[in-house]
């Protein structure tokens, strides 16, 4: 059986890949924070992990390598966006931002780096806050920003292996995080998009099945966003 790793992967973008890893035949390891996760799921088992704090991602190491010798599939997937003005942002929040999304993860792949063997799959979720700025949440753009730069250094770690390191990098998706937005708010966004609607979980979920089956496909930020900021 081959195993997978999926940080922040009990709910929206991240549930629906592990989900599909499930259905390819993978054991999954799942992340997250917040409540406890209920749901009972065959090949599934959900790690409460707050990725803000280096020892509990030192602790799921440890744990993964008591329960596999190998790792053939990590989805970096978990983020922190701190919503507050450059001005008002604190160290605090920067510093828990960037232990989220860049060195939680960077930390997670160097140390399962022995486990994980020829032709695996190591994937992030990329933003297009770390393309295009927003005027709120200038930290989560640069963290996004960095882990955009780290799939492109981390094919160079894994060269001759066969195991590709790709982003998928969506626009705006129909989670729990974005239908709580006011309806004013979710339709500007949608003027911006071409498409003038959020993409479904589903249509995210392709792009990392599309990354995960085709063995070419290496170094990539693959953009899914509707056509976002064409206007």
């Amino acid at each position: 059986m081959k195993h997978a790793i999926v940080t922040g992967g009990t709910s929206g973008m991240g549930l629906g890949v592990a989900k599909m890893l499930l259905e390819k035949g993978y054991k999954v390891y799942a992340t997250y924070v917040g409540p406890n996760f209920g749901e009972r799921i065959e090949g599934f088992e959900a790690i409460k992990t707050d990725q803000t704090r280096r020892e509990e991602v030192y602790r799921l190491i440890d744990y993964v390598k008591s329960q596999t010798d190998t790792v053939d599939c990590i989805v970096c997937n978990a983020g922190l966006s701190v919503r507050k003005a450059f001005t008002e942002t604190t160290d605090a929040d920067w510093d828990a931002q960037m232990e989220v999304a860049v060195t939680s993860h960077y930390i997670l792949i160097r140390e399962l780096f022995p486990l994980i063997p020829p032709g695996s799959r190591i994937l992030f979720t990329g933003s297009q806050m770390g393309l295009h700025p927003h005027a709120t949440v200038l930290a989560y753009g640069v963290t996004k920003a960095a882990v955009h730069a780290m799939v492109k250094n981390l094919v160079k770690e894994f060269e001759g292996t066969g195991t590709t390191v790709n982003a998928v990098v969506p626009g705006f998706v129909d989670t729990p995080w974005q239908t709580a937005k006011p309806e004013a708010v979710k339709q500007n966004i949608y003027r911006k998009t071409a498409i003038h609607r959020f993409a479904s979980v589903d249509e995210i979920v392709g792009a990392f099945r599309f990354c995960l089956d085709n063995p070419f496909v290496n170094g990539s930020l693959i953009e899914v966003n509707g056509g976002y900021c064409y206007k």
